[in-house]
């Protein structure tokens, strides 16, 4: 990347937003956008919800709280108003918080307002567009290809719904109706496909663990902390070589250390302990995340010949 790209983006006037910010991942997004010098429009789904960034070094003179109802068009319009980017990330409403088999709909629809509202917008440069590593895992044959799986890979939809995998049907329904509208409408649309984001309040009860056993057996039960997955959106948006999709983790839970670690940090402290592993056995890794990888590796070089 040249520089003069970067420092434009980089330019102190710039204007994103952040919506849904008021969870984990929008949150920390905030946060780091903000110490970046970006003017940040935070959109939540209730005015109330957004956690406060005072006393994290952040300026809130370059804040604004939006109230943006993904099923509400000008509200998300709104939004966006005066924005050159948005980092999209779905937070399920409240009034359907488990992820079922309705809840693709659900997602779908958020999708395609929130990218119909980014056509409108005519200061829209670029979209960075939340999905998950459950789009790229599920098929029949995943146990018996000789291949890593990478961006190019698509979970199979009636496989998803064979065995009720509702967040990965979500996920990769509403990733590939997003990518039709960016397509159709002409938008510079980059998704960062994440792993199982690790948190505090994490519990066993996650979506994206359904499958968990078979993710682990075939090698691409993947995680990622939440300021890896925050910079490297980051990197994307002001990237201007990014393209497409990238797989985004920074640990495999591919031996029984990892697993048996996971496990005991998952259950409830009332629970009795998981059974430990009385040897250690290691699955092959079976999924790259080397297009991201070097791209953050390029960005990261070029960030301190800039400095």
């Amino acid at each position: 990347m040249e520089g003069a790209a970067a420092s434009d983006f980089n330019d102190n006037s710039r204007t994103v937003c952040v919506m849904d910010a008021s969870g984990h991942l929008g949150s920390a997004l905030v946060h780091l956008l903000l110490h970046r010098g970006y003017t940040v429009h935070a959109a939540v789904q209730h005015h109330g919800e957004f956690q406060s960034v005072e006393g994290s070094g952040c300026s809130n003179e370059k804040l604004r709280v939006f109230s943006a109802d993904p099923f509400d068009y000008h509200s998300i319009r709104n939004a966006l108003k005066g924005c050159c980017g948005l980092f999209y990330c779905f937070e399920p409403p409240s009034d359907h918080s488990t992820y079922d088999e309705f809840i693709a709909e659900i997602e779908v629809r958020a999708a395609h307002n929130v990218l119909e509202a980014c056509a409108q917008t005519d200061t829209m440069e670029k979209v960075v567009f939340t999905s998950s590593v459950t789009t790229v895992i599920w098929n029949e044959g995943r146990s018996t290809a000789s291949s890593h799986l990478n961006e190019k890979n698509w979970s199979d939809l009636n496989f998803c719904k064979k065995f009720k995998l509702w967040h990965a049907l979500s996920k990769t329904l509403a990733e590939k109706s997003a990518w039709a509208l960016a397509m159709d409408r002409d938008i510079n649309m980059v998704t960062i496909n994440g792993g199982l984001l690790m948190t505090p309040d994490l519990t066993i009860t996650d979506p994206y663990l359904k499958g968990a056993a078979e993710m682990y057996e075939d090698g691409v039960f993947v995680t990622v902390d939440l300021w890896f997955i925050a910079e490297a959106q980051v990197c994307v948006f002001e990237d201007i070589s990014a393209y497409g999709r990238y797989l985004c983790f920074n640990h495999v839970i591919n031996s029984s250390h990892d697993a048996d670690k996971l496990a005991q940090m998952l259950l409830p402290s009332s629970d009795s302990s998981p059974p430990q592993s009385s040897e250690e056995k290691i699955y092959e890794q079976r999924i790259s995340n080397r297009k991201l990888n070097n791209l953050m590796m390029e960005f990261e070089n070029d960030q301190l010949l800039m400095n």
